[in-house]
């Protein structure tokens, strides 16, 4: 049970928030998008165009996307809240984080496939193992199918070596993602599923985003259906959600670019 103060608040929530640093207040009236001679579109705030976190231009691969993410500027009120831009922050990502250099971030994705979320199976109850079955055998199927990599599974948490074979197949998929919004967004859904062969699945259109997501939470689900689901962590999962979608959107969109 935690110490609450006098007031009613919990002194540690309390201090965590005094901590959180001011927003800054929205400085522009409109907010539009516009071709670039490279073919890119850019968002403008009062006709200047924006930038990242980092000073660079913001660019986006498609008008749609531009538009998506001119939206998110659009909404904000009095002040601008990075927390509710995943579209934003994303294409930020793309720019500062993976355009200087993509091999760290490429390297750090196809890391995954070593210990894949669908390779790892319980053994109990059989509610659970038949729900992974379900959910895991056919993704695992396709990535075999399509990309030539078959996965060994293994029950329980204890590590099974993939095949090289495997690990090399995987990681040529990964790598079709070439652009910097691509690897971006394939970097946040294979980190947030904890699974490369989920991320691949959306990225290629085996599954949608919200399949997708529900494949990565069997085991999670599993458990709300038993024992039910704590508000804290339902709001903590919508907003990993809300990532998860606006990475796929990002990764697709720079593909049909």
């Amino acid at each position: 049970m935690s110490f609450r103060a006098p007031d009613g608040g919990d002194p540690i929530r309390l201090s965590q928030q005094a901590m959180k640093p001011a927003l800054p207040r929205r400085f522009y009236k409109d907010v539009t998008v516009q071709a670039e001679e490279n073919g890119s579109f850019s968002v403008r705030l009062d006709g200047r165009q924006a930038r990242t976190s980092a000073k660079r231009l913001l660019t986006l691969p498609t008008q749609e996307l531009a538009e998506a993410v001119a939206d998110e500027w659009r909404a904000q009120l009095d002040e601008i809240n990075p927390a509710n831009m995943p579209l934003t922050r994303m294409a930020f990502a793309a720019h500062d984080a993976v355009a200087p250099d993509p091999e760290p971030v490429l390297a750090e994705i196809i890391r995954y496939a070593e210990t894949d979320l669908l390779c790892y199976r319980a053994t109990e109850p059989d509610s659970l193992t038949l729900r992974q079955t379900q959910a895991w055998d056919p993704l695992l199927a396709w990535m075999d199918e399509r990309h030539g990599a078959r996965f060994m599974l293994a029950e329980g948490v204890m590590h099974v070596a993939q095949p090289p074979e495997t690990l090399a197949a995987a990681g040529a998929a990964a790598r079709a993602s070439t652009g910097p919004f691509s690897i971006a967004g394939l970097h946040v859904m294979t980190s947030l599923a904890g699974s490369l062969v989920i991320a691949l699945a959306v990225r290629d259109g085996r599954l949608g985003v919200e399949e997708a997501w529900a494949a990565a939470h069997v085991d999670e689900d599993h458990q709300i259906a038993r024992w039910g689901e704590d508000a804290e962590a339902k709001a903590r999962r919508t907003r990993r959600f809300a990532d998860f979608s606006a990475a796929a959107q990002v990764c697709k969109s720079s593909l049909s670019a």
